[in-house]
């Protein structure tokens, strides 16, 4: 099993990795389209749709048609977490390519965006001093890897979940036998 977590992981991880590399190095300098979330987290799916072929893959090569639930959505939860690291691991390295501040870019931006919307005295300092602790936390590693990895590890999360509960069911896509 750790072997199908380790294959069926690298694919949704390159999956969703190169296209995050890509989009991030591409976009230098710009402001990021309206639908870069939707497409970002569509990218995620995309590939994330490797739990279910590898959950699918054991159930039926290895196990003959049949898996539980819980043994399905362990296998889920591993290539989830493969890809969450090699997501991680682009944006690491998309942020070391381009020299991007993100911290600093995102609290610029999110202070800008609030003066535009006309707040003034407390309320800005307020939001001037979150934007300014976010700064300084997304600096440390630790925290901006495991703020990475939570934009898609619950949406690996889901995935297995769903994919588990369908593929629990033998008869669901069973197994075709030549």
């Amino acid at each position: 099993m750790f072997r199908k977590i380790l294959i069926y992981g690298v694919i949704a991880g390159l999956v969703v990795g190169l296209p995050l590399f890509g989009m991030t190095v591409g976009k230098i300098g710009n402001p990021p389209p309206p639908y870069d979330v939707i497409l970002g987290y569509t990218i995620m799916l995309v590939a994330l749709s490797a739990v279910f072929a590898g959950i699918k893959r054991h159930r039926d090569h290895d196990l003959g048609g049949v898996i539980g639930f819980w043994r399905a959505l362990g296998l889920g939860l591993g290539i989830s977490i493969v890809a969450g690291i090699f997501y991680v691991a682009a944006w690491e390295a998309a942020l070391a390519v381009t020299h991007m501040d993100f911290g600093a870019d995102y609290a610029r931006a999110i202070i800008a965006e609030q003066k535009a919307k006309g707040v003034t005295g407390a309320a800005l300092v307020r939001v001037i001093a979150q934007m300014r602790d976010f700064q300084t936390k997304y600096a440390n590693p630790l925290y901006r890897y495991s703020t990475s990895f939570t934009e898609i590890f619950p949406v690996g999360v889901l995935v297995s979940l769903v994919s588990a509960g369908l593929l629990c069911n033998s008869r669901f896509l069973p197994v075709r036998r030549a």
